[in-house]
This record gives structure tokens, C-alpha cells and sequence, in this order.
């Protein structure tokens, strides 16, 4: 496997903001940022093909491997842009921007079966769990995670 360029070492910083957009997609920025990690051994707490990950691939119906295969190939954020764009179900910019603006307002508290997690997760970081969107969880679990 060749070696990865832009390695994220997720030991030391937290991956991209899932809200960070490439390509006008969120999550991709920090799924990248996983899977260079994931390669290059250095991905530490945590992991790439995720629920939140999934979120995006399915959207575009690719798969993890897919992307860590690009990846894998050391492309640029804007070379697996141009993949992603070209890959799985063809989107265009404007459907890509609303399930970007749409999936970037949602919590897991609004899922029952995630509610109680979420509201324990959320307490630990001094949020409300009922006015915290998964995104802003996330970012608050990472400061938190590395000390930032």
C-alpha cells in the first residue's frame, strides 16, 4: 500500500468538523481524516466506515472501501471530491446542499432508541441534550477528547 499523503494523526487532533463541507458534502472532510489515519496507524480513539460515516455513504451509495481505497491511493481532499462526485448515484449540487443543510440539523436525541445515550453523552459535556445537534456533540467530544 503506497504511503498515504496528509496523514491525520488523530492522537494528537481531533478529525475535521463533520459540519466542514468538501465538494459541498459534510462528513467527508473527517471521514477522510479517519481513514488517512486508519492507514498510516495512527487513527487512536477513533473510527472510520462509522454510523456517521455511513451517513454520507449512503447517501451516495458508495461504501467505506470504496473510499479507502482512494484514499489508500493518495489522492487530494479535491482528487476524492472529484471521485466521490463521480461515483455511486449522481447528485447534483443543489440535493447534495439540502441532505447536507438537513443532516447537519439533526440530533440523536430526536431517535428513541438513541435518546438516552445521547442525553449521558451530552451531560458529560455540559450540553443540553435537547437543543444539541449530533454535529455540535461531536465537536464538543473532540475538543474534550484532545484538551483543545
Amino acid at each position: 500500500m503506497n504511503s498515504v499523503s496528509n496523514p491525520s494523526d488523530l492522537t494528537v487532533k481531533p478529525p475535521r468538523s463533520p459540519r466542514a463541507r468538501l465538494g459541498g458534502y459534510i462528513i467527508l472532510g473527517r471521514a477522510i481524516d479517519k481513514c488517512r489515519a486508519l492507514l498510516n496507524g495512527n487513527i487512536g480513539e477513533y473510527h472510520f466506515d462509522c454510523p456517521l460515516d455511513n451517513v454520507l455513504f449512503s447517501f451516495k451509495v458508495v461504501s467505506g472501501e470504496d473510499l479507502k481505497k482512494q484514499v489508500a491511493k493518495g489522492l487530494s481532499d479535491e482528487q476524492i471530491v472529484q471521485w466521490l462526485n463521480s461515483s455511486g448515484t449522481s447528485k447534483t449540487p443543489e440535493e447534495i446542499r439540502a441532505w447536507a443543510d438537513k443532516t447537519e440539523a439533526l440530533s440523536l436525541y430526536a431517535i428513541p432508541e438513541k435518546r438516552e445515550y445521547f442525553a449521558a453523552e451530552c451531560k458529560k459535556l455540559g450540553l443540553n441534550p435537547a437543543t444539541t445537534t449530533t454535529f455540535t456533540w461531536l465537536e464538543a467530544d473532540d475538543r474534550a477528547s484532545v484538551g483543545v
